[in-house]
């Protein structure tokens, strides 16, 4: 604390004046004046004091008001708006990403088919979904391993089969001398998996396949397989539309064959070993008809 501030302490007085511009040598002026007239008895050192502030305050008062003039001077100004930005409130919202025709699809490569996959707005399906579901495998395969839609585990993973389903197939392939990391690929007749309003999974629409078909059709076209195998009957029915699936007889889809079986999911659900042994049955008949192609 300042001697100035402790004389004024002191009095009880306490911090009467503030460093303002004309303002502080008065204030000290008639404090001292006011403590003069009251007639109570001060030493002389402490109206001298008084005055030793005066002085100080005076001489500090020459400088620091230019100073404090100066800044209050600088005014801010508001800030600056420009009339070619507009707010984000009212800003028109991105258009959506061009859906690529039946006819662009047909020619896109492995990454561009992914690309596109992955934007599609070309059904429904793309307001509820949580992700998109891509084939995965050998994209040179000459097995492909074809489900209906992407299940919840599916999808939360991007990733087809996965977990436990994935690795029954690979041992169902593994037993007729397949292997699933060289020689399969795995994938949707649909990318999205079908819900219905109280959010249950549910089977696909017509229009919701017919738009999904494109690109189901552009990974045949670019895996070219030999052998379909179909993982449960919504694919043995869909994969060709109005044709009547039957277990145990070859089909064709161009220059593939085409054999239905059971999804590795309901044969994890199989305690009775009937649907597994039915399914080995089919993977049978895949491999001689494989063979002999």
């Amino acid at each position: 604390m300042s001697r100035s501030a402790v004389f004024l302490d002191e009095m009880g007085v306490g911090p009467l004046w503030r460093l303002r511009q004309g303002a502080a040598p008065q204030r000290v002026d008639v404090v001292a004046e006011a403590v003069v007239a009251s007639g109570v008895a001060v030493a002389p050192t402490v109206l001298d004091a008084f005055e030793a502030v005066s002085e100080v305050v005076a001489e500090l008062t020459v400088e620091v008001p230019v100073a404090v003039a100066a800044a209050a001077a600088v005014t801010p100004e508001p800030a600056a708006t420009s009339d070619d930005t507009a707010w984000f409130d009212d800003a028109p919202a991105p258009p959506p990403a061009k859906q690529l025709s039946d006819a662009e699809i047909a020619a896109l490569d492995w990454d561009g088919l992914t690309a596109a996959v992955a934007k599609c707005a070309r059904c429904d399906l793309c307001q509820t979904r949580k992700g998109v579901v891509m084939g995965r495998g050998e994209r040179q395969g000459a097995w492909l391993m074809l489900a209906s839609s992407p299940s919840r585990a599916e999808e939360r993973e991007g990733r087809a089969l996965p977990g436990e389903q994935g690795k029954l197939l690979d041992n169902m392939l593994k037993a007729i001398e397949i292997d699933a990391g060289s020689e399969v690929y795995i994938t949707h007749l649909l990318k999205c998996r079908p819900l219905d309003e109280m959010g249950q999974e549910r089977l696909p629409t017509e229009s919701e396949s017919a738009a999904c078909r494109p690109y189901f059709e552009r990974e045949l076209a670019l895996l070219q397989p030999r052998t379909i195998v179909t993982l449960g009957s919504m694919a043995a029915a869909g994969i060709n539309p109005g044709e009547k699936p039957v277990r145990g007889k070859v089909r064709q889809l161009g220059n593939a064959a085409v054999v239905a079986t059971f999804h590795p999911e309901m044969l994890l659900q199989d305690e009775t070993g009937k649907a597994k042994a039915r399914a080995w049955a089919d993977l049978c008949l895949a491999k001689s008809t494989h063979a002999g192609g």
